[in-house]
């Protein structure tokens, strides 16, 4: 039977025709098939992608050299535009459209021989962080089906922890990616902001998103973003800076060792004390390994979840007024005389309770009169947090956190209150605010079975340092469950 451990195992598989491409992606298809429970996936395309995989098999029996993703099968989020596919945002507003073309990140990924199998249940709009606000039911987390894979790229982490694809492409606003990944027990990549083009992903709040990637390994993740990186016309803001060769260079490169934290992150009421205890106990023994690990102050922890969605919501506002009913997407059956209710009725059907929430007070904080005392705020609090960090970098290499501030919590637990559910990203939504990369790793288990990691940040730019970090941490920990 096929089993997938790393990118690089697969491929020497291939070349050595112990499998195909063909054999790899009728495996994920029948996996899709039987965790059809999970609800991971809107779209599985199934003939195009056992079509490619027969391409792809021919093209290596002919010696044709091999792309860096050669038959790796991939799942997108239902944000990506593909070119002729549906995507939707998992929304009705947008259920029956097109994508008129692909999104560069889709494009790269199909450059060089990867295997796109289906699209991924989402939080609508990527506003959610239990995955349970998608227009087409919650997703649920392989692990304990009671349980929510966390949001908003819930079926992309699932998809990835339950083995329906190899690497699952999401995008992480306010820790979209990670935290999923860390409800999931999978890698999930945040990278620096611009790092990857943006062009033809939904946009939910413009300066905050960034395409993200879930793998089992930390070497996997590193060779996909090495792939999906880089300069693109179609995005202003998309980095000119040289991509690394992120799979090889983490190889050579000396692992960081002067590694801070902020301690309110782990004094905060709202952390599980389970959860507090193996992440202290974790410090001391990354002392003992010869890390410098020091805690330092963080005043503006509080400040971090008002800051993200005052910010987020206003951009949410704007970006999302182009869903009208008018030029596509849902339009209300009803027959209206004014415009305006066109509008009003067209995107109220349209849109999701969590959406209309965010889009409102969005509009409510930009509006006159409120302005300067909310978005502007904001703003600063935003620049006094870029100010921070690059001190903070100045001296040391990695900053670590909780990823989530609890495990994997029941369906319908938060669904109640929209403040406990925002609380949910206190950890994750730093990262965002300042731009850099963050990386999620699964190292620990709760007494409930359910995993939980450690969030891992570097500069901006210096994903090599962040993956030679996290892949010795996992590295440890691997070592760890073999003496145990």
């Amino acid at each position: 039977m096929f089993r997938f451990h790393s990118i690089k195992d697969y491929h020497a598989a291939l070349i050595a025709e112990q499998v195909t491409c063909i054999q790899a992606t009728n495996y994920y298809l029948d996996q899709i098939k039987i965790n059809q429970n999970l609800n991971t996936f809107l779209e599985v395309f199934t003939e195009e992608a056992l079509e490619r995989a027969k391409t792809l098999d021919a093209a290596r029996a002919s010696g044709n050299r091999l792309g860096k993703l050669h038959g790796v099968i991939v799942g997108i989020k239902d944000v990506l535009c593909y070119k002729d596919h549906k995507v939707s945002a998992a929304s009705k507003i947008l259920e029956h459209y097109i994508a008129v073309y692909s999104a560069t990140a889709i494009q790269l990924l199909l450059d060089e021989g990867a295997i796109i199998i289906g699209r991924q249940n989402c939080d609508e709009f990527a506003m959610g962080s239990s995955n349970e606000n998608s227009a087409y039911g919650p997703v649920k987390n392989a692990l304990d089906i009671e349980r929510v894979p966390g949001g908003s790229s819930g079926g992309s982490a699932v998809s990835v922890q339950a083995n329906l694809c190899m690497i699952s492409i999401g995008s992480d606003t306010g820790g979209s990616v990670r935290q999923p990944a860390d409800f999931c027990g999978v890698i999930g990549l945040k990278p620096t902001y611009g790092r990857i083009s943006r062009y033809g992903l939904i946009a939910y709040a413009s300066s905050f998103d960034q395409i993200g990637i879930f793998s089992k390994s930390v070497e996997d993740a590193a060779l996909v973003l090495e792939v999906i990186a880089g300069e693109d016309t179609f995005d202003s803001t998309v980095s000119s800076q040289k991509v690394p060769a992120y799979s090889q260079e983490i190889k050579s490169m000396e692992v960081p060792k002067k590694v801070a934290y902020f301690k309110e992150t782990l004094a905060h009421t709202g952390l599980d004390a389970e959860m507090k205890a193996q992440i202290i106990n974790y410090l001391d023994q990354l002392k003992k390994e010869g890390f410098t690990v020091e805690a330092i102050d963080f005043s503006l922890l509080s400040y971090l979840v008002p800051t993200y969605y005052v910010l987020t919501t206003a951009e949410a506002s704007s970006n999302l007024s182009r869903f009208d009913g008018i030029k596509f997407g849902h339009r209300t059956k009803d027959t209206l005389e004014e415009l305006t209710e066109l509008y009003k009725k067209s995107r109220t059907e349209g849109f999701g309770e969590e959406v209309q929430r965010r889009i409102l007070l969005g509009t409510f904080v930009l509006s006159a009169g409120y302005f300067e005392a909310y978005f502007t705020k904001a703003q600063q609090v935003r620049k006094k947090l870029v100010d921070l960090t690059q001190s903070l970098f100045a001296n040391y290499s990695i900053l670590i956190s909780p990823t989530v501030p609890t495990p994997a919590f029941k369906l319908g637990t938060n669904n109640q209150s929209p403040t406990e559910m925002f609380l949910a990203d206190i950890y994750t939504v730093y990262a965002n605010l300042v731009g850099i990369p963050a990386i999620s790793i699964p190292l620990f288990k709760h007494s409930n079975k359910m995993p939980f990691g450690l969030q891992i940040m570097s500069a901006a730019y210096n994903e090599t340092g962040l993956f030679s970090f996290a892949a010795k941490m996992m590295e440890l920990k691997a070592k760890e469950s073999v003496l145990d």
